[in-house]
């Protein structure tokens, strides 16, 4: 399953995907900033890039004191579930994140260094629900425990969408970031309108709909490889494109 969207490119003067895909998700947020929202950013950030910044949520998960924001990476669902029918998780989860980041970000009396902070975070989790299987269920740990073959190797499908298919495409970030497919024949006008807040929602909802068409697509024990690659690896691209420019559209909302 391909998004179907149509987009105006001209209205722009957003466990986890792997590094690689976090680092494409920011690289195109990065080439749709407005140049105040990217003066802003730099200034936050002391100059460190949106590149950079991207996989510090996961840097940040081997030091104890951030348990707390374990839960932040992922929606427990199940998949004829919306997320305004669920329970949400108390500990949170990453729609509850990219609000919570919104809100310190747009808080004046929020310092530089908490800004900082939660600007990598909002970076991070906005890619985090680009990945389909971020919103997948709470028995099977959002397909971790989907155990598969990946061109032989054991793996699990959490993983291949995560990482696999990216690596076997055996690109850099930066040329993948310039080999997504053109925007015009992707995304929708209604991309080209200003960031709402109950946006995170609709998108919450529209990428579930890829984690259900993902899970209904392999059984456990399936030997996945050149077929698997070829039929969805578009979706991927896809969807770090989606991403990407979402995620400048938060930070534009925000910094212009």
């Amino acid at each position: 399953m391909r998004l179907a969207f149509y987009f105006v490119i001209g209205v722009f003067s957003s466990v986890n995907w792997g590094s690689t895909g976090h680092r494409v998700i920011a690289e195109v947020a990065s080439n749709y900033l407005t140049d105040n929202a990217r003066l802003q950013i730099n200034k936050i950030l002391d100059g460190e890039t949106l590149v950079n910044a991207s996989t510090y949520a996961d840097d940040i998960k081997s030091d104890s004191r951030y348990d707390k924001y374990y839960n932040w990476h992922f929606i427990n669902m199940e998949l004829d579930d919306d997320y305004q029918d669920i329970n949400p998780s108390e500990k949170g989860d990453v729609y509850i994140a990219i609000n919570q980041c919104i809100d310190i970000l747009q808080n004046s009396s929020a310092s530089n260094s908490e800004k900082s902070f939660y600007l990598k975070l909002l970076v991070h989790f906005v890619g985090d629900l680009h990945q389909p299987l971020h919103i997948g269920r709470y028995e099977d740990r959002g397909a971790n425990r989907i155990y598969v073959k990946w061109f032989g190797r054991n793996s699990n499908l959490h993983r291949v969408w995560d990482s696999e298919m990216i690596n076997s495409h055996n690109m850099s970030y930066s040329e993948l970031a310039l080999n997504l497919p053109d925007p015009n024949l992707l995304i929708s006008t209604k991309e080209a309108d200003k960031f709402q807040r109950d946006d995170v929602l609709k998108w919450v909802n529209e990428i579930h709909e890829y984690t259900v068409s993902i899970y209904n697509g392999v059984s456990i024990d399936d030997r996945l490889g050149y077929e698997y690659q070829y039929e969805n690896f578009g979706t991927v691209k896809d969807l770090l494109l989606v991403g990407g420019i979402r995620l400048a559209k938060i930070l534009n909302y925000l910094f212009d």
